[in-house]
C-alpha cells in the first residue's frame, strides 16, 4: 500500500523510496510508480525532500541496472532466458529486445523503463553483449533519471487528487491494503489472461529436431531458416548446419520466391518458439505452404547431440530485399 504523507515526507520516507525502487529495479513485484506519484504530490510543499527522492530513487534504478550489466557480463545468455522465463510476457521478451538494441544500441536504455519487459532484460544484455560499460552507465543514468522525473512530473501534475485520496486510504487501514492486493491480483490476471491467448495462437503444426535431421540425411532435404535476431546469434553463435539466416524483421521481405516450392524449417531459441511460429504464419501468408518451426529450437537440437557450426566459420544469410542467399563471413 501507498505509505500516508506524512510518513513519506521525513528521512522515514526517503529510505522507503529508496529501497522500494531498488527492490522493483532488482525484479521483485512491488510496484514502484505509485511510490513515485506520491513524492510528485509532495514536491510542491517539501521541494527540497523531493529533489532529494528524486536523486535516491535514479541512484536505486542505476545501482539495480549495475547489477543486472555484470550479472549478463558473467552469466550471458542464461540469465536473460531466466528474466523472461519468469516475465508476464515471456514470448516478446527476447526477440523485441534484440530487435530495440539493434535498432538502437545503448540509446534504447533511455526509453527501455518505460516499456515492459525491455526494462528488465535491457542491463543484462548489455551486459551479456559485452557493451561498454562506461557509455551503458551514462545511457541508464540518464534513463532513469528520465523514468523517475516523468512520474514525478505527473505525480506533481496530478496532486490534488492524490493527496484527497491519501488520507482515504489511510482511513480505510486494512481494506485499502486488500483493495490494492486486488487490483496488483486482477492486472497479474488479465495478463496471464493475455498469455494464454498468445500460448492458444501460438499453436501450430511443428517439426522435432529427430524428423528433421532424418529429411536432412535425404534425397531431398528442407530448407532450414534461422530466424534470431544477429545479436541474439551474437550471445550464442552455435547454428544448424547449412541454415540461412534471415532475422525476423526480413523474413516477409526477402524469401517467399525463395522459399514457396521448398520445405521449410525456421527455429530460434526464444521461449514457446514465438519467433519461429509468427515468422511461419507470416510465410502462410505470402503462400510459403511447406512451413513448420522446429520443435524446442535450437537447444533442442543441440541437446539431442546433434552438430552444430558456430559464426566463426562462414555462414549464409539473406539480406532484405534480396532474393538469393549470399555467404556471410563473422
Amino acid at each position: 500500500m501507498v505509505p500516508r504523507t506524512e510518513l513519506l515526507s521525513g528521512s522515514a520516507g526517503l529510505l522507503f523510496v529508496f529501497a522500494n525502487i531498488l527492490l522493483e529495479q532488482a525484479g521483485l513485484p512491488i510496484p514502484a510508480v505509485p511510490t513515485l506519484l506520491v513524492v510528485g504530490a509532495l514536491v510542491p510543499g517539501h521541494p527540497g525532500w523531493g529533489v532529494t527522492a528524486i536523486l535516491l530513487a535514479t541512484a536505486a534504478c542505476i545501482m539495480a541496472d549495475t547489477g543486472w550489466y555484470y550479472a549478463g557480463r558473467v552469466y550471458g545468455n542464461r540469465i536473460i532466458r531466466l528474466l523472461c522465463r519468469v516475465s508476464l510476457s515471456p514470448d516478446s521478451c527476447v526477440s523485441e529486445t534484440h530487435v530495440r538494441f539493434e535498432r538502437w544500441g545503448l540509446r534504447a536504455l533511455l526509453f527501455a523503463k518505460f516499456v515492459p519487459g525491455l526494462s528488465t532484460v535491457a542491463p543484462p544484455l548489455a551486459g551479456a553483449l559485452r557493451l561498454d560499460f562506461g557509455g551503458f552507465l551514462r545511457m541508464t543514468s540518464l534513463g532513469a533519471l528520465l523514468w523517475t522525473v516523468a512520474f514525478v512530473a505527473l505525480g506533481a501534475l496530478a496532486a490534488p487528487q492524490i493527496n484527497w485520496l491519501l488520507p482515504r486510504l489511510t482511513q480505510l487501514g486494512a481494506r485499502a491494503a486488500v483493495l490494492v492486493g486486488a487490483v496488483v491480483a486482477l492486472y497479474a490476471l488479465v495478463r496471464w489472461l493475455q498469455r494464454r491467448r498468445l500460448y492458444s495462437a501460438l499453436r501450430t503444426a511443428r517439426i522435432g529436431v529427430h524428423e528433421l535431421q532424418a529429411l536432412m540425411a535425404g534425397e531431398t532435404p528442407p530448407l532450414v531458416v534461422d530466424v534470431r535476431s544477429n545479436s541474439a546469434r551474437t550471445l550464442d553463435p552455435r547454428s544448424i548446419p547449412g541454415a540461412l539466416h534471415v532475422p525476423p524483421e526480413s523474413i516477409g521481405q526477402a524469401l517467399t520466391s525463395l522459399l514457396r516450392g521448398n520445405e521449410v524449417v525456421l527455429y530460434c531459441t526464444c521461449p514457446n518458439d514465438a519467433s519461429a511460429v509468427r515468422a511461419a504464419q507470416l510465410l502462410k501468408k505470402h503462400g510459403v505452404v511447406r512451413v513448420r518451426p522446429l520443435n524446442g529450437g535450437l537447444d533442442a537440437w543441440i541437446a539431442a547431440g546433434y552438430p552444430a557450426t558456430t559464426l566463426e566459420s562462414p555462414g549464409i544469410t539473406v539480406q532484405a530485399g534480396a532474393g538469393t542467399a549470399m555467404p556471410k563471413a563473422s
